[in-house]
């Protein structure tokens, strides 16, 4: 596991089950979570998947959260917005088209944007997961910007070799992705085989 916390960020793309798992797989594996929900991001979870606050995100991924911390949108003082704080990278997840703008415009006007922001400038790792369909010029020009100051954009289509039969395959199979990009081996989806 990783020696440093991963800032989690969840916006307000849609894309709940996607951000849901990936907090839980991260939980379970006892990894060190610096969470930031924001308030399309709590809109999100609740309009997807009933989740109206944290007890209710907290329920939804499995209870334990003894190496999460939850820090508010608004608090552009915590520690994910420090360089000095130094985590494993970042994943912003839905990733909505608004975050991805801001972030390749160099905005700072919260903590999701500014931790961000920290992430590259640090050089750490930063991941998009974005869900909007389809892709407008602006969409796409601000991802290649995100990608050449470097992001990884892990969009959120999964596969369909591995025959999945239910929407969890379907989920673990971006957060198997996700998972991958931040170098954790914890087994969710089947890999192929050829």
């Amino acid at each position: 596991m990783p020696q440093h916390p991963i800032v989690l960020a969840i916006t307000g793309a849609s894309g709940a089950p996607y951000a849901v798992r990936l907090l839980e797989v991260l939980a379970r594996a006892n990894v060190d979570v610096d969470l930031i929900v924001t308030s399309h991001g709590w809109r999100l979870l609740e309009t997807e998947s009933a989740i109206a606050n944290e007890a209710a995100l907290r329920d939804a991924t499995g209870g334990d959260w003894a190496s999460v911390t939850l820090h508010p949108d608004s608090d552009r003082g915590a520690r994910p917005a420090s360089g000095s704080h130094r985590t494993a990278g970042m994943v912003i997840c839905p990733c909505s088209m608004g975050t991805v703008s801001a972030i390749a415009q160099g905005s700072s006007r919260s903590l999701v944007e500014r931790a961000a922001d920290v992430t590259l400038k640090e050089r750490r790792k930063l991941i998009v997961v974005p869900r909007e369909s389809p892709l407008s010029l602006v969409h796409l020009r601000n991802l290649v910007a995100l990608t050449e100051a470097g992001a990884v954009v892990v969009p959120a289509a999964p596969g369909f070799y591995h025959r999945p039969t239910a929407i969890s395959d379907l989920v673990d199979f971006i957060v198997q992705r996700v998972i991958d990009q931040l170098g954790l081996d914890i087994p969710l989806a089947p890999r192929w085989e050829g």
